[in-house]
């Protein structure tokens, strides 16, 4: 069992995925400081309030935190953007599959265009 867990973390995909993992957590930590430090202070010049998480209204005995709420939704269309642009990045620097397979016909697309126009020769 040691041997198959050996070779289930010296996987690729695994080392990538830790990588990965390890990664979002820092870029995370810089979009929450980006958002806490300069878009909610930009925000709030215009709403009167530069700390949006501060932000709630209450209804009967609820409180309803609606800045904590701006905050996550910030965040997100931050991370989703970059993430957006950094994989539009790495399409553009690397080939697609398809087009270097769309070079070569498979042979199975071979060997109906042969069946194709032997039927052909046939009904002349």
């Amino acid at each position: 069992m040691l041997k198959e867990f050996k070779e289930f973390i010296s996987r690729g995909s695994v080392l990538d995925l830790a990588v990965g993992v390890i990664i979002g957590s820092a870029f995370t930590a810089i979009v929450n400081s980006l958002v806490k430090d300069l878009i909610n202070p930009f925000i709030g010049l215009f709403l009167g309030k530069i700390d949006l998480s501060d932000l709630k209204f209450s209804v009967g005995g609820a409180n309803f935190m609606v800045g904590s709420f701006i905050n996550a939704i910030i965040n997100f269309l931050i991370i989703a953007f970059v993430i957006f642009l950094i994989v539009k990045a790495f399409n553009k620097v690397l080939p697609k599959k398809e087009e270097e397979a769309a070079d070569e016909p498979a042979p199975e697309v071979e060997l109906l265009a042969e069946i194709r126009d032997l039927l052909k020769k046939e009904q002349k």
